[in-house]
């Protein structure tokens, strides 16, 4: 590309490691105004500087380039606003609601106490024995106070925060590439 086929302050990808002549790394350096009228007069302060004396070109280290404005059901994003972060620590608010299920054993001991199967459930059998009263045993309610009768158990069941409150990684799969903007060329004519 030639300097004349550019237009001022068009920004490109480069898969070498300099910039090529008439051409700035997009790392937010700051440019005497001076010396890059047309540049600031596309620009402005809009990435920083005094607007005085300077101004900044784009600063895209690190950062993925995004169309400003508002996409549907999304934020509005203004031109050469910062945003998102490199890492996020998720809060428990931010989780979804979940259900794990739980088995639960609870030992039962004590001597049976009944040979009627009613409102009981079974202790010990015989051998040969039926579930019908005549040689089974049953337990009913304890009668040792030591013990608990058994009956519909509830149980809350709470959850403990698992990472540690550690910070996940926040990128996108990504290839690092070289983002220039022209300083010399066309000046963009406005349609």
């Amino acid at each position: 590309m030639s300097a004349t086929e550019q237009f001022v302050a068009q920004i490109a990808i480069f898969p070498f490691n300099f910039a090529p002549t008439g051409w700035a790394f997009c790392d937010g350096q700051i440019l005497p105004l001076s010396q890059n009228t047309a540049l600031f007069s596309l620009l402005g302060t809009t990435y920083g500087g005094n607007g005085e004396s300077n101004f900044a070109l784009p600063d895209f280290q690190g950062r993925v380039p995004i169309h400003p404005g508002q996409g549907p059901g999304l934020s509005l994003r203004d031109l050469g606003e910062f945003g998102g972060e490199d890492s996020v620590t998720l809060l428990e608010s931010e989780l979804p609601a979940h259900t794990h299920s739980v088995t639960v054993k609870i030992p039962a001991g004590g001597t049976a106490n009944t040979d009627s199967p009613l409102n009981a459930f079974p202790a010990t059998f015989a051998d040969g024995a039926q579930l019908d009263g005549k040689s089974a045993l049953f337990y009913t309610q304890p009668t040792d106070p030591n013990l608990i009768q058994m009956a519909t158990i509830t149980a809350d069941i709470s959850t403990f925060p698992a990472g540690a409150s550690l910070p996940h990684s926040n990128i996108q799969p990504t290839l690092f590439l070289n983002f220039c903007i022209a300083l010399q060329g066309v000046f963009p004519p406005r349609t």
